[in-house]
C-alpha cells in the first residue's frame, strides 16, 4: 500500500495533477451530505510515509513488546491512530479534518497511558488538554467558514484572502497548529509523552501527531498574511532555541530525542514562514522517517540496558552492541 501510494505520488508530482473525488453519504429531503477525498502529490507522498513507518513500527512492537499481555489491543489502537491520520490527510474540509484531529488526540491519550501509572496518567492529562486548546480552535474555525456557506476551503482560499473573516480562520488555525505540534507556549507536552511504550513514541512523535499541524499549515499557505507569518517565525525560534537549550541539561535518552524532535518542529514552522510550503513538507518527510528510527533505536538500547534510560550508565555500549 505504501509503495502504490509513493508511486502515484511521484506521477501525481511528475505531472502536476491532483484528483478529487466526491462521494454521497446520503441526501435527506433536498440535502445532500458529501464526503470530499482530495489525492495529490502531497496526500499520497505523505500517506505513503505513514503507511510505511506505521508497518515498521507494528512489526517492530511485535518483538519489543512480545511479554505484554495487552499486545492486540495496542496494536488496535496504532491502527487507530494510523485511520485517523488517513482521514485528516486525504481531506480537504474542515469538518472531515476535525473528526481526523480529534481521533489523532484520543488514540494518544490512550497510547500515553498504557502502562497505566501515575506517571503515565499525568502525562496523558497533559496531553490531552494541551490537545483541546487546538480543538476548540479547530471549532471556532469552522463556525467562521459557515460565512463563506462551505467547508471545502481549497475552493476559495486564494480568493478571500483579503477578507477579515479569512484573518480571524487563519489564526486560529496557527493556534490549532501551535498547540498540535507542540510550539511554545504548548511544548511542554511532548517530552511528557514520552511516558508511552517506544514503538508509540516512534510512530507519533515522528510521522504522525506532531506533523498533523505543519500538515494543516501546507494546506492553508495561501491564507496567511505577513503579521501572521512573523509570529509564526518569531514562535518557532523561540522553540528551537529553548528545546536545544534544555535538550543539553536531560538524562533521559527518550527525552532528549523528543527535544530534538521539538527542535526540528520549530525549524519546520519557521521555512513554512518563510514561504518556503514544498520545502517544509520535504523536511517533514525526512525527519519522520530518520526520527522513526531513532526512537526504534534508543528503544533497542533500553531493551538492552534492562529498561534503563538515563544516558550517564550508557558507557562502552559499542562493546556489547552492535
Amino acid at each position: 500500500m505504501s509503495f502504490f501510494c509513493l508511486i502515484n505520488g511521484l506521477i501525481f508530482l511528475y505531472s502536476d495533477y491532483s484528483m478529487m473525488i466526491e462521494i454521497n453519504l446520503f441526501t435527506f429531503n433536498s440535502s445532500s451530505i458529501y464526503m470530499v477525498l482530495l489525492f495529490d502529490m502531497m496526500s499520497l507522498l505523505f500517506m505513503s510515509f505513514v503507511f510505511f513507518i506505521s508497518s515498521m513500527v507494528i512489526l517492530y512492537s511485535m518483538e519489543y513488546m512480545s511479554s505484554d499481555l495487552n499486545l492486540s489491543r495496542f496494536i488496535l489502537l496504532v491502527l487507530m491512530f494510523v485511520i485517523s491520520m488517513m482521514f485528516m490527510i486525504i481531506s480537504p474540509n474542515l469538518i472531515s479534518i476535525l473528526l481526523g484531529w480529534d481521533g489523532l488526540g484520543l488514540v494518544s491519550y490512550c497510547l500515553v497511558i498504557y502502562y497505566q501509572n501515575i506517571k503515565s496518567f499525568n502525562a496523558g492529562m497533559l496531553t490531552i488538554l494541551s490537545n483541546r486548546i487546538g480543538d476548540v480552535a479547530l471549532l471556532m474555525a469552522i463556525s467562521w467558514m459557515l460565512n463563506f456557506g462551505s467547508w471545502n476551503f481549497i475552493f476559495y482560499l486564494e480568493i478571500m484572502k483579503d477578507d477579515f473573516s479569512m484573518k480571524i480562520i487563519s489564526f486560529l488555525i496557527i493556534l490549532a497548529s501551535l498547540t498540535k505540534s507542540a510550539q511554545m507556549p504548548f511544548s511542554s507536552w511532548l517530552p511528557a509523552a514520552m511516558a508511552a511504550p517506544t514503538p508509540v513514541s516512534s510512530l507519533v512523535h515522528s510521522s504522525t501527531l506532531v506533523t498533523a499541524g505543519v500538515y494543516l499549515l501546507i494546506r492553508f499557505n495561501m491564507a496567511f498574511s505577513s503579521t501572521l507569518m512573523f509570529f509564526l517565525l518569531f514562535i518557532s525560534s523561540m522553540t528551537m532555541f529553548m528545546s536545544g537549550l534544555g535538550a543539553n541539561f536531560e538524562y533521559d535518552l527518550k527525552k532528549i530525542i523528543a527535544l530534538s524532535t521539538l527542535s526540528q518542529l520549530g525549524l519546520m514552522m519557521s521555512i513554512l514562514s518563510l514561504g518556503s510550503y514544498n520545502l517544509a513538507f520535504f523536511h517533514l518527510l525526512t525527519h519522520a522517517l530518520f526520527k522513526a528510527l531513532l526512537f526504534m533505536c534508543a528503544g533497542n538500547i533500553i531493551h538492552n540496558m534492562n529498561n534503563c534510560q538515563d544516558i550517564r550508565f550508557m558507557g562502552s555500549l559499542m562493546n556489547s552492541m552492535p
